[in-house]
């Protein structure tokens, strides 16, 4: 099974330790927040992952070979060049996700006791994306219809709501926020070839939602630390 890691973003609100090395290698809990996820990964029987990086972009390549790639494949996605956002992140691994299957993406900076197996079995066949999401209070969510499928995306803190379908009313819609991870399809290469570079991941798939299933995972008793603020760093990790 295949994974990508987002490890390359800045960091900038974890700085002054994002000054001097990348946000994936900053220490939780005793263990680099990548050791964190990577380890996790791998435990679930994900034995291919990529990794993409731009920040202090070989201080990483250099952990992952002091820990031997955890014994199993490490490829790198450099973005060294641009840092392509979510969206263009996926894009950019693409001849590095070969498989048939789903691959999973995973913030680097999320820490959770998600039961990777579980979430794995929420993607339904044809579906384009399973995304997990849960009821935690935040500004921006998801939208989602009665039967779990993304209908548009809404910041309650500025009113704005962005849908393909017209006239929709959050509040007759299931408001999730999301976590940072999601199972997607290979089929979402060949729907990202006419976007720009770098693009958000949300952005993409508002523009599919009406015509290709993404759908919401929730998982009973998740607990998760978005590991973004130098005050989250005395988080305990989830088991």
């Amino acid at each position: 099974m295949e994974a990508l890691i987002f490890a390359a973003g800045l960091g900038t609100r974890l700085k002054p330790l994002t000054d001097t090395m990348p946000k994936a290698l900053v220490p939780v809990g005793g263990k680099p927040l990548l050791e964190h996820v990577a380890s996790k990964l791998i435990a679930a029987g994900y034995d291919s992952l990529v990794i993409n990086v731009h920040h202090f972009a070989q201080q990483i390549r250099d952990y992952a070979a002091a820990r031997n790639n955890w014994g199993v494949e490490v490829r790198f996605s450099d973005e060294t060049d641009l840092l392509r956002e979510t969206g263009g992140g996926i894009r950019h691994a693409a001849p590095l996700l070969a498989g048939d299957e789903p691959f999973l993406v995973h913030n680097v900076d999320i820490l959770s006791n998600l039961d990777l197996a579980w979430f794995r079995a929420q993607h339904r066949e044809g579906d384009l994306a399973t995304i997990l999401v849960s009821e935690r209070e935040t500004q921006r969510y998801f939208l989602f219809d009665d039967e779990g499928r993304l209908v548009g995306w809404t910041n309650i803190a500025t009113g704005e709501v962005r849908s393909p379908y017209s006239g929709i009313d959050p509040d007759q819609c299931t408001r999730l926020a999301f976590s940072g991870i999601h199972l997607i399809s290979p089929d979402i290469f060949p729907l990202m070839q006419e976007w720009p570079e770098k693009f958000p991941i949300v952005d993409f798939y508002l523009s599919v939602c009406r015509t290709h299933t993404i759908r919401a995972a929730v998982m009973p008793g998740l607990e998760m630390h978005d590991v973004g603020k130098l005050s989250q760093l005395n988080c305990i990790v989830p088991e």
